[in-house]
Order: structure tokens, then C-alpha cells, then sequence
């Protein structure tokens, strides 16, 4: 391959776990790069949300991010949606009106904003309900909306000047995409329909829950395969589309948002080499998504979860020990990936 085919990767980390604690921009930045990291992506659950808080205090936040930004030395990498807009159908609702307010109200003002800042978006706002699993035409009429939805947003990042969209795969058949060929479905779809580039979110504990869904005499048509369920499968097929890949140590059983401590370590399936050395074969492959871009750029994203019994304290002990584990294979931030890989493997 081509070198200069090769990625520049970057090690960020969700501001997910200050939730609830460290709240205002200032103290999760100090944290953070306190930590070794410089790149953040800014979750809305840590008080940027525009339906909770408001147009008015979103402005406010605005302006004190990009302050303390400058003072300290980081910047917001991506803006990411979080468990508020997780827990409601939201693109994919019931109801028209719910569909709009989460389409206009949430996403595009948190677009605006991610333009503003600089910064790349990514979301998971959508389910489809349980009544439409039980008749394939009514899930592919859901399928159906969300991608004209999707392709809508793609269009409006693109007016707004916006540098990356992404949407996350996930690992139930009422949250698409969750399976290889529904993502590869997904990204051509929005392609077509917008003529404009929507990307992946890969996780790498987002594909767990597939072992639940095998093909069986009562799941006759919506069924994950064996290989929907392998993280690596994922990232051999996909990285080179997700400029964002977030990353969890887990168990290959549950998506536990575990640190990369060397405790988790001992009983996690994650190995930082083998990701690295997927995405690598990812940009292998032959484009199988003609007019898509490949991403030039991606940011592995750690999104460690604080339960909210956890002691702060030992748990951002933890997080500091995931930052030293991924610095140890990507110690300066826009490296090439070959060179990275060059030295692993």
C-alpha cells in the first residue's frame, strides 16, 4: 500500500466520565490534560445539552470552552451526543413532532456548534420500536426515515462547513446499524440520498450484544452472523470510514466502558496492537464505498464510564493508567499510521 494512503491517528478522550462531578470546562480540561491528553470530545451528559440547558447558557458554554481552550492548552476535537438523547426513539419516534424537535432542536444546534468550535460531530439518537421487529416491512419502512433523516443532517453539516458527521453502531436490531452489512447499507444509502459523505462511529464494545441475535427458527430474518460479533471484523471493514473510534476495554460479553488499566487488562479482550493493525488493514482493502472519502484523520477516543458509587479518586486513577497504556503506542498526537504499526508489529 501507499503510505501516504496511511491515516494521521490521534489519542483523545470523552469528557463522559466528569458527568455529575467535574462539570464546568475549566476543571474537565485541567483533568484531562493533566492526564497526557489534549484532544477532547466534549459529551453532552457533561452539561452540553441544548434541550436541558438552553440556547442562552449554550451560548455561555461556548464561549467559556473556547476561553479556557486557549488558556490551557487543549482543544474540542468532536462534540458527541450522550445518554440524554440515547434514551428516546428520536429520529426514528413514533410521532413526527418528537422526530423534528430531536432532528432541529438537538442535532443541528449541536452541529452549529461543533462547526463553531472547530470541531467534528458524532450521535446515536435513534431506536426503532419493538412492534416494528416483528414485520419486515414496517422496520425497513423505519430503516426508510432514518436514512432520508440522515442524509438531511449530512446535507446540513456540509452547508455549515462542518468537518466530519458521524453516526455509532451499536448492537441490537432495534438500534441500526448493527451489523456489517447494515453499516455498509447505511453509509451508501445517506450517500446517495444527499450526495454528501456521513461516516461511522466504530466502539469496540459495540458488537457484544451481536451473540445474542444468531439466526435461529424464530429469527428468521433479522439475525446478526458470527462475524458481526468480532470487533476486528469491524474495524478491518470500516475504519477507514470513522474518523472517531471509541475506545472500551470489555469483556466480549457486555459494553462496560472498562479503563485500560492493567486489572482490566488481565480480563479484557482489547489489545491496542490488534486495533491498531486492523484499522492498517482496513486502509488495505481495496474502496468498497466509491464516494466515500476515507478519513485522513482518526481520533482513537477512550470513553471511560464512573459508575456514580465509583471514588473518584481511584477511578481517574484508572483513566490515567488508560492514557499511559494508548500513549505507549501512539506517544505524539498525528502520527502516521504506518509508522505507528511499523513499530509493533
Amino acid at each position: 500500500m501507499n503510505h501516504t494512503a496511511f491515516p494521521k491517528i490521534s489519542l483523545a478522550i470523552d469528557n463522559c466520565f466528569c458527568s455529575k462531578r467535574w462539570t464546568r470546562p475549566a476543571e474537565w480540561m485541567v483533568l484531562i490534560r493533566d492526564m497526557g491528553v489534549t484532544l477532547i470530545e466534549a459529551s453532552a451528559d457533561t452539561e452540553c445539552d441544548p434541550l436541558y440547558m438552553g440556547a442562552a447558557y449554550m451560548a455561555d458554554w461556548a464561549g467559556e470552552t473556547e476561553r479556557a481552550a486557549a488558556e490551557l492548552g487543549v482543544r474540542i476535537a468532536n462534540l458527541y451526543s450522550g445518554h440524554g438523547t440515547y434514551a428516546t426513539l428520536g429520529l426514528t419516534h413514533t410521532d413526527e413532532r418528537v422526530r423534528a424537535r430531536i432532528r432541529d432542536r438537538w442535532i443541528k444546534p449541536q452541529m452549529a456548534l461543533a462547526a463553531r468550535l472547530g470541531a467534528g460531530f458524532g450521535f446515536f439518537t435513534h431506536a426503532i420500536p419493538d412492534y416494528a421487529m416483528r414485520d419486515s416491512e414496517i422496520y425497513a419502512g423505519y430503516l426508510n426515515l432514518l436514512y432520508d433523516t440522515l442524509a438531511d443532517i449530512a446535507v446540513y453539516a456540509q452547508e455549515i462547513g462542518l468537518s466530519a458527521v458521524s453516526v455509532e453502531q451499536m448492537y441490537s436490531p432495534h438500534q441500526p446499524p448493527w451489523t456489517l452489512s447494515g453499516a455498509d447499507e447505511l453509509l451508501r444509502e445517506v450517500l446517495q440520498r444527499s450526495g454528501t459523505p456521513m461516516y461511522l462511529t466504530l466502539d469496540t464494545g459495540h458488537m457484544n450484544g451481536q451473540k445474542n441475535f444468531q439466526k435461529t427458527a424464530e429469527q428468521d430474518w433479522l439475525y446478526a452472523e458470527p462475524r458481526d460479533a468480532d470487533h476486528i471484523a469491524w474495524l478491518r471493514r470500516f475504519a477507514c470510514y470513522s474518523p472517531i473510534i471509541h475506545l472500551q476495554q470489555n469483556d466480549g460479553i457486555s459494553s462496560p466502558h472498562w479503563p485500560f488499566s492493567a486489572a482490566y487488562n488481565a480480563k479484557g479482550i482489547i489489545r491496542a496492537e490488534a486495533v491498531l493493525a486492523a484499522i492498517a488493514e482496513s486502509y488495505a482493502q481495496p474502496d468498497t464505498l466509491p464516494g466515500l472519502p476515507r478519513c485522513e484523520h482518526i481520533l482513537l477516543t477512550l470513553e471511560p464510564f464512573i459508575g456514580t458509587a465509583a471514588v473518584p479518586g481511584a477511578a481517574l486513577d484508572e483513566i490515567a493508567e488508560s492514557v499511559r497504556y494508548w500513549r505507549g503506542f501512539i506517544p505524539e498526537d498525528g502520527m502516521a499510521l504506518d509508522k505507528i504499526v511499523g513499530g509493533i508489529i
